[in-house]
């Protein structure tokens, strides 16, 4: 991934934070067949390894988990906000004219290796921690023990888990930091006019941002 210096983001904190808000992330692979990609939900364990440790489960009849005894390294991309920005949101567009679109965003990239973890008391305990989770806020959270238990060990047994101890995350906050001060605030409010969640947590992101110019 190309970051220029000013658009580098390595505080652990931040990193975690984003892979914890934005957990849905696509699992990138080299197979035999080449380039493979996945899209899983996955639990970060930042105390679990040098860099932390990711966990997820796949279908049983996904062949990633097989191909991944052969060729284990892997790529998790978390794609955190996006907004577009208008050059026309920038003051100095009003003055100069020397001003062109762009995209903000903000993501990580782990690097690591995947450990296959085909049993069930990994699977289980993965996927009720991932319940609970997602269910917290239901009025009447669905938990695992609603469900019969044949059923239950049915559908586990349909599924392998994975792990992935990570050996590197890279983020990148592509945030206006190169635009001068009173660009950045024009481009920040005219976000938060708008209204999207995305765009207002882009926005907030970027007069927190520290400036390059």
């Amino acid at each position: 991934m190309y970051i220029p210096a000013h658009f580098e983001e390595n505080r652990p904190e931040m990193l975690h934070g984003l892979m914890a808000e934005h957990p849905f992330a696509t699992l990138v692979t080299h197979g035999p067949n080449g380039l493979d990609a996945n899209h899983l939900p996955f639990e970060f364990d930042p105390a679990s390894g040098p860099h932390g440790t990711l966990r997820a489960h796949v279908a049983r009849a996904n062949p990633v988990w097989r191909e991944a005894a052969d060729r284990p390294d892997a790529l998790v991309i978390f794609q955190g906000p996006t907004a577009y920005i208008s050059p026309t949101w920038y003051p100095s567009k009003h003055e100069t004219h020397r001003q062109v679109p762009t995209w903000n965003y903000m993501v990580v990239h782990a690097h690591g290796r995947i450990a296959v973890r085909d049993d069930e008391a990994f699977v289980r305990g993965f996927v009720a921690r991932l319940t609970r989770r997602m269910e917290a806020s239901e009025p009447q959270p669905w938990k695992m023990g609603d469900a019969p238990a044949d059923y239950l060990s049915q559908m586990l047994g349909a599924i392998v888990g994975i792990e992935i101890e990570v050996t590197q995350l890279v983020g990148k906050w592509k945030l206006s930091q190169n635009k001068a001060g009173a660009d950045r605030r024009g481009a920040a409010d005219t976000l938060r006019e708008r209204g999207r969640d995305e765009q207002v947590e882009i926005a907030g992101a970027m007069l927190k941002a520290p400036p390059a110019l």
